[in-house]
């Protein structure tokens, strides 16, 4: 399929640069199916909201998808849709280099290089590789520094958290030339059944303080929005990214009045009228994320596209 980039899908480094300046978040929303793509772009244009629909390489094999898949239903989406608020496609949580590659060949604008569960100069071996080749391409890219927790095991594979160092986020970010920067300050990835989610507001400041980078927080899914807000009002800038999957997945899964997950294939097979309703909650959930958790509603506007 050949992808006609109307100029309101862009970056994440140009959706971030306003993002920070408006001491706004942008909600990066995997639909995990790709149907579901659909309600989160129509959310952004309801709501005049920049947005960023994402999917990470786990998710990509847990829910059956390929890049070219993923890629080519958001392109005719955004097509059929109309939609004109400012938009990113990004790749989240990736480990091999060529699933990057594939991305970028299927139109993605931003990219996720995800090496934080190796040292620090490892890491940063990897991430530096990962992102010349996409500034090669004229995509963005984010990695990640510390280790971001989980709960249910499909962003990362993970539960173990090790807190962002900011002299190592200095060096991280300077060594390896990337866009933005995932911090690890106290949020993890699915449902907080146990502990509860916390914003370590002093350890993003000490990050910010250091470093320019657009910093992003992962986990974002059931963090209350008074602490997001928080940190995206720091000084000199905070979070101008959040990720939000779970959130979305729940709210389809209790639609459709189902508990398991489904793959990509069986979503599809679901009647029309089922298909809808599940849309209709994850749109109600977008909306509900982008004028009451990201305070970014209206600020399409913002964009010089």
């Amino acid at each position: 399929m050949t992808k006609t980039k109307s100029k309101n899908i862009i970056t994440l480094k140009q959706a971030l640069e306003q993002a920070e300046k408006g001491k706004f978040a942008i909600g990066s929303f995997s639909p995990r199916y790709t149907d579901m793509i659909l309600p989160i772009v129509r959310a952004g244009e309801k709501t005049k909201s920049p947005i960023i629909v994402q999917i990470s390489q786990k998710e990509l094999d847990r829910y059956g998808i390929t890049p070219a898949e993923f890629g080519d239903v958001f392109y005719q989406t955004m097509k059929d849709e109309k939609i004109t608020v400012p938009t990113v496609l990004h790749l989240d949580h990736t480990k091999e280099l060529q699933v990057i590659k594939n991305a970028i060949e299927a139109g993605f604008t931003s990219v996720m290089m995800d090496a934080s569960e190796h040292p620090l100069d490892k890491n940063i071996e990897i991430s530096a590789e990962a992102a010349e080749f996409a500034h090669s391409k004229g995509v963005s890219i984010e990695a990640e520094l510390g280790m971001i927790g989980t709960t249910d095991y499909i962003e990362t594979d993970r539960d173990e958290e090790l807190y962002t160092n900011p002299e190592e986020a200095l060096e991280f970010v300077n060594r390896t030339k990337i866009d933005a920067l995932a911090v690890s300050v106290g949020t993890a990835h699915g449902v907080y059944n146990v502990r509860k989610p916390t914003v370590d507001l002093d350890r993003l400041k000490a990050i910010r303080s250091l470093t320019p980078v657009h910093l992003v927080l992962h986990g974002g899914s059931g963090v209350p929005a008074e602490m997001i807000q928080e940190a995206m009002k720091l000084p000199n800038g905070g979070i101008s990214k959040v990720n939000i999957a779970t959130d979305l997945e729940l709210s389809l899964l209790k639609a459709l009045n189902r508990e398991e997950r489904m793959t990509n294939k069986e979503c599809k097979k679901l009647p029309a009228l089922e298909r809808e309703v599940g849309q209709y909650a994850v749109q109600q959930t977008v909306i509900d994320k982008i004028e009451n958790f990201l305070a970014s509603a209206n600020h399409a506007e913002d964009f010089q596209l």
